[in-house]
């Protein structure tokens, strides 16, 4: 069950944080609303991680639906793109 918590909590944030553990991240809500996420620097991290796999995925996934619809350049024809004599 998540750890949902009010903003007005914060007024003691060394509560707020000692109830954050791992894979467990407190949830914090103003007027009842979804404001924050307070988790640990780990599972952060583990995020970022996660979330730049997943663009590299969907970008290499476009690239090759690219390649495969126009086809690659050869040599001499990337050179001319790029001015390269």
């Amino acid at each position: 069950m998540p750890n949902i918590k009010p903003i007005s909590d914060f007024r003691n944030y060394y509560d707020v944080f000692a109830e954050v553990h791992e894979n467990e991240p407190v949830y914090v809500t103003k007027n009842g609303r979804g404001m924050y996420v307070v988790s640990t620097i780990d599972e952060y991290e583990e995020y970022q991680r996660l979330k730049a796999a997943m663009w590299l995925k969907a970008e290499l996934e476009r690239t090759e639906k690219r390649d495969e619809r126009e086809g690659l350049l050869s040599e001499d024809e990337l050179k001319e793109r790029l001015n390269i004599k």
